[in-house]
């Protein structure tokens, strides 16, 4: 046998005498909740949630902003904005009362809503952004990060909820979306919504589920921050 064989054959043996448990691994799956394993605590849940809504708020009152600075004087299209919003056949509660007097389901069920309604708009949004010469390559991303952050907080949220159910605290009667609910509107003209007014119905939305989070976390949780 061979120089090279022969030390191939020697680390072969070395590996196959390891202790199993000393062999480098991934972070333990915690299935079954196992000691030493973190197991997130419904606040948990709904603090991640809120954080994450609250920096996706923020991200899309920075991109507003730079459009109604950089884009709005030069175009004079002040007077044209504020055309309805596609996700306003989504019923939602105005104000902090009403807020509270729906119940856990209708409320989970109005956040899951919103969040899944801006799914493909901010992705049209970042396309038409990419496109267009007048946007940077960074206002773009935002877009895009904007769309990945909604999609990252409809996951969480099913999972708040899930949790929920779990702890007999929800039902099972939180339905999703009609086909009509996820399409953007047309104009009389047949123009689709353009970038700002996407950018304005955002920020608003973003805003009511931020605020319904809230809400929702003080009627499961009332002594966390109420």
């Amino acid at each position: 046998m061979s120089r090279s064989l022969k030390q191939v054959a020697v680390l072969l043996v070395a590996l196959l005498c390891l202790d199993p448990h000393s062999r480098v691994s991934s972070a333990p799956i915690c299935t079954h909740g196992p000691s030493g394993c973190h197991v997130p605590s419904l606040a948990d849940l709904f603090d991640r949630v809120i954080q994450h809504s609250a920096r996706m708020h923020s991200l899309s009152n920075d991109l507003h902003s730079e459009f109604e600075q950089y884009f709005l004087p030069s175009k004079n299209s002040i007077g044209k904005i504020y055309r309805k919003c596609h996700t306003s056949s989504i019923l939602t509660p105005n104000g902090k009362e009403n807020a509270q007097k729906l119940a856990r389901e209708e409320l989970t069920e109005v956040i899951l809503k919103l969040l899944m309604a801006w799914r493909d708009p901010l992705f049209q949004l970042h396309q038409s952004m990419a496109h267009q010469q007048d946007f940077n390559s960074f206002s773009s991303n935002k877009a895009l990060e904007m769309g990945d952050m909604t999609h990252e907080l409809r996951k969480g949220v099913e999972k708040v909820a899930e949790k929920m159910r779990v702890l007999g605290m929800l039902g099972n009667s939180v339905t999703g979306l009609s086909p009509a609910e996820t399409m953007l509107p047309i104009s009389d003209s047949g123009e689709a919504m353009s970038n700002y007014e996407l950018l304005y119905c955002f920020r608003r939305d973003s805003n009511k589920v931020q605020n319904y989070l809230k809400i929702l976390k003080c009627r499961i949780i009332p002594e966390h921050d109420c």
